[in-house]
């Protein structure tokens, strides 16, 4: 299970891939994680990320993809690997593709996070986080009970993240649709992509996820993770651009079933066709 989660920043993709990381039991690979990690144990690759930052300019699509290809090269990742915030431009997706060529693991899906730029924008920049228990709010989606003060430890330590401000925010937006937004027509030329609406809640866009997945990576597994997908079609059709294995699965069944019929009328017809003959013969044989 090969999984590339999309999406502008905001919509989701850590919060849904740390979900789907412990439902599926695959690792989440995150790049941020990676790197932070690197930089911390003093390796190679973190010194590499420290000259990089220290010279003020941004790590390397080469520097970071030879961190992922570690991580894709781990034990826990055999099984599979969610990859949170990576690739990030079409260099990076090419480079992503030959390594996983070599190890014959290619991706198997992309999910697009999909949601309006305005909802997004109050997400972003209403998240409030506790300092003390790191417990998430938003002030206009789930503000705490008490203003300013937090609902899990009762501290008044709240605070907002620097790049949430929304000049900030509208920066890291802007990159976005410059370098990643082009990576939705890349997997979507390699028929690999799905589009899921995120705006509802983060459990109900869950279920929908794991139902995309296990429509799409494994769709006659009799093990579904998340709910029968034939219980879910009409609210999955909703939330979800069509198209995907189910339905080519059907498409391929149709001709099949077509031909079968074609076959029965055909040998209806010949089997008729012999009884009509002799009874003709018959009537011949009895006027002569």
């Amino acid at each position: 299970m090969r999984i590339v989660l999309l999406g502008a920043p905001g919509s989701g993709k850590g919060t849904q891939a740390k979900q789907l990381s412990t439902h599926y039991r695959i690792p989440q690979i995150s790049t941020g994680d990676i790197l932070r990690a690197a930089v911390d144990a003093d390796n190679e690759l973190g010194k590499r990320v420290s000259a990089s930052l220290k010279a003020g300019q941004l790590v390397s699509d080469g520097i970071v993809i030879d961190a992922v290809t570690d991580s894709l090269r781990a034990p826990d990742s055999r099984r599979g690997f969610i990859l949170d915030g990576f690739p990030r431009n079409i260099p990076q997706a090419q480079e992503l593709d030959t390594r996983l060529s070599w190890m014959d693991r290619p991706v198997q899906l992309a999910l697009n996070f999909c949601i309006e730029p305005e909802r997004l924008l109050k997400r972003v920049t209403g998240r409030i986080t506790c300092s003390d228990c790191g417990a998430i709010y938003n002030r206009y989606f789930i503000p705490t009970e008490k203003r300013g003060v937090c609902d899990q430890c009762g501290s008044a330590d709240l605070t907002r993240r620097s790049d949430d401000q929304a000049k900030t925010f509208s920066k890291r937006l802007d990159a976005y649709f410059v370098e990643s937004e082009p990576l939705i027509d890349y997997f979507r030329a390699q028929q690999k992509l799905r589009t899921v609406q995120v705006e509802e809640d983060t459990t109900q866009v869950f279920e929908v996820i794991c139902s995309v997945i296990d429509a799409e990576i494994r769709p006659f597994d009799k093990k579904v993770s998340a709910g029968d997908i034939t219980t879910r079609s009409t609210s999955l059709t909703s939330r979800v651009i069509s198209g995907g294995a189910v339905e080519r699965a059907k498409a391929k069944r149709k001709p099949a079933t077509a031909k079968a019929k074609l076959k029965a009328v055909t040998k209806k017809k010949i089997a008729k066709k012999p009884v009509v003959a002799k009874a003709k013969a018959k009537t011949v044989i009895k006027k002569k």
